[in-house]
């Protein structure tokens, strides 16, 4: 089902995908085969986020759906919405959804759009139990944007990016909610300073591409008026010292495991 504005297929583009597999071969999803493509940060975002049956789960910048999708796979009977501004990659994520048996609805919006706009394609204030969210993250100060109009939308962070999407699940999560997000390890203070307006219990994961290189990711979680003190998880590699993925790398990307900031407790 599709809510905020109406897409054409007719006037889409669907010609040029791959389709991909993802979680061990649980998800077969389409994606354009150029532009932004989905990797491991969408599925590391999933397998960071705490989900209980019967929540509503809204993912912003949603793409084809990756994440939010992964998340329905682990959790069932969950109300999912896919906030996604590109008609084509909100198409396929409704298609992606059907394709896989997930129930999905997708609101074509942009994530800074009014409250009303959002009210409007039924995500009003307070309305739901928990965000997911890949921001565009790079510099565009340090960053060589790429020609691709879609990518360079999907990569490239504006001055503004990171507080606005944070308001805008800030709005839409109710008292207690969970915000997770993925952002670059260079950033976190910029997080924090974002969080720092409404957010509270902290947690923070940082990602390495190996476990004696730095952190080039972040994943973090916070709560809607949470109280409770940060905490810092110890890093999580990709790869092994020696090369190859280790055995925990391999069940988060398989699909098989959670990461620590996905371990609902009442703490929060």
């Amino acid at each position: 089902m599709n809510c905020g504005t109406m897409i054409d297929p007719a006037q889409t583009d669907l010609t040029d995908v791959t389709e991909d597999m993802f979680l061990g071969g649980q998800l077969r999803l389409r994606q354009p085969r150029r532009g932004h493509r989905a990797g491991h940060d969408a599925i590391l975002l999933a397998a960071a986020t705490p989900v209980r049956s019967g929540q509503r789960v809204v993912e912003f910048g949603a793409g084809v759906g990756v994440a939010g999708l992964s998340v329905a796979r682990r959790v069932t009977v969950i109300d999912l919405i896919l906030v996604e501004i590109d008609p084509t990659l909100a198409l396929l994520a409704g298609a992606n959804a059907d394709a896989n048996g997930l129930r999905a609805r997708i609101a074509t919006l942009d994530v800074t759009a009014d409250a009303d706009v959002f009210a409007a394609s039924g995500l009003g204030p307070d309305s739901a139990d928990v965000v997911l969210m890949n921001p565009p993250f790079n510099d565009a100060g340090r960053h060589r944007a790429s020609p691709d109009a879609a990518r360079k939308v999907a990569h490239v962070a504006a001055a503004d990016t990171l507080e606005t999407w944070i308001h805008a699940a800030r709005r839409v999560l109710k008292s207690g909610g969970v915000l997770t997000l993925i952002w670059r390890a260079d950033g976190l203070a910029e997080v924090l300073a974002a969080l720092d307006r409404g957010f509270g219990s902290v947690e923070v994961l940082p990602v390495h591409p190996s476990p004696d290189a730095p952190a080039i990711r972040v994943l973090m979680s916070a709560v809607k008026g949470g109280r409770a003190p940060m905490v810092l998880h110890p890093g999580f590699a990709l790869q092994e010292a020696g090369g190859g993925t280790g055995a925990e790398a391999q069940a988060i990307l398989g699909g098989k495991a959670v990461l620590p900031l996905a371990k609902v407790s009442g703490s929060r």
